[in-house]
């Protein structure tokens, strides 16, 4: 049996290389196909191997993505990926499985290409890791929502991340796949992430501070949103680090608002962090603001209070646990959340993890075996 790995973005990969490190553990053979979307970096920092097949020139080094939100290029991309991954797919030997995470560009060419509507006589099955969310809108966020979608109903086998995404994958019209409620990666990425981080000492401020990430596509893209996030940041209290990514600080600098930010006594940018400096840096902030996905995971993980700058979240379990805070984008909502969890008396809330617990690649590979018998 080899199973065929398709990668595109980061985050893509750091929510599949424990996967990976199972495979390798059970001495399972796996192909590792990158799509080129985003510069993946020094992958050997996660103890995995280099990709064996590059379908696309990657971006330069530091630079996070092809795109900078241009939706009509990356639509065009994404299109031209689907025969690459099908040549790609159709040179393995013994192929059995294609396995592919999330909601991005990558995701759903993947998903196109392994599917039976293109390979009718196909031999193998095409997994989706993190099957399920929903947003329960197609423009929040965009075009992660329609992705997902696309994926789940194209994919033979689906991995469900929590109970909320596997009852939305038996709600859904036109599914075929067999749904697997296995939990979500991210626990294992996370703490295998913050081991590494602990062995190579990396160091945190030590006083009180806040984490922020912004990159959103429906963020970024519009001024009048771009603005709100700002003023929002200029309020919080405490000192606050926010680490850019480079569409996020063009974005910035093309609105006039990026010198606002430097002169900010209460905000220090910071260049963007690879994946193990920013779990350290999240594991010892008080407080997250953000309008990204995984990170709304990872933030249960380690349980820190978590300021959702979005309207939608797919991520529904965060809310239930009363832990992450949607805020609509309010600033008054979003400043009366942020009062909130930094007040002394403020106590995090008790809950069970909805993704699970540490094991869950473990469970994934389980399931793969199992299916071949």
């Amino acid at each position: 049996m080899v199973v065929a790995i398709v990668i595109g973005t980061w985050a893509e990969l750091i929510k599949t290389f424990p996967v990976m490190l199972e495979l390798d553990k059970r001495k399972i053979p796996w192909v590792f196909i990158h799509t080129g979307q985003h510069n993946l970096g020094d992958v050997s920092v996660l103890g995995i191997k280099k990709p064996d097949i590059v379908l696309t020139e990657p971006p330069q080094k530091g630079v996070t993505t092809k795109f900078f939100a241009k939706l009509k290029k990356a639509t065009f991309w994404s299109t031209l990926m689907i025969p690459r991954i099908m040549l790609a797919l159709r040179k393995i030997k013994n192929l059995r499985y294609v396995l592919y995470h999330g909601d991005t560009m990558s995701t759903c060419s993947a998903a196109i290409a392994a599917s039976k509507l293109l390979n009718p006589f196909k031999k193998y099955k095409n997994a989706h890791l993190e099957a399920g969310l929903r947003s329960e809108s197609l423009f929040e966020p965009f075009p992660e929502e329609i992705s997902r979608h696309i994926s789940d109903k194209l994919s033979d086998i689906l991995f469900a991340v929590s109970d909320r995404s596997e009852q939305n994958l038996k709600n859904s019209i036109l599914h075929f796949g067999k749904i697997y409620n296995v939990g979500n990666t991210i626990v294992d990425s996370t703490i295998l992430a913050l081991r590494i981080a602990e062995k190579n000492n990396i160091k945190t401020p030590i006083k009180k501070y806040a984490l922020v990430t912004i990159h959103r596509d429906e963020n970024i893209r519009y001024k009048w949103r771009l603005e709100r996030i700002v003023d929002i940041l200029l309020k919080i209290p405490i000192k606050t680090y926010f680490p850019l990514h480079d569409n996020t600080k063009k974005k910035l600098m093309d609105y006039g608002l990026y010198k606002k930010l430097k002169k900010a006594k209460n905000i220090k940018i910071l260049k963007h962090k690879n994946y193990i400096e920013f779990i350290a840096w999240l594991k010892n902030c008080s407080l997250l603001v953000t309008d990204g996905g995984s990170i709304q995971e990872e933030s249960l993980v380690f349980k820190k209070p978590c300021i959702l700058l979005r309207k939608k979240t797919e991520r529904q379990e965060g809310l239930e646990t009363g832990l992450n805070f949607l805020t609509d984008l309010d600033i008054n909502k979003t400043e009366e959340f942020i009062k909130l969890v930094l007040n002394p008396k403020y106590k995090i809330p008790s809950f069970k993890n909805p993704y699970g617990e540490f094991g869950v690649s473990k469970k994934v590979v389980d399931v793969l075996e199992r299916c071949l018998k």
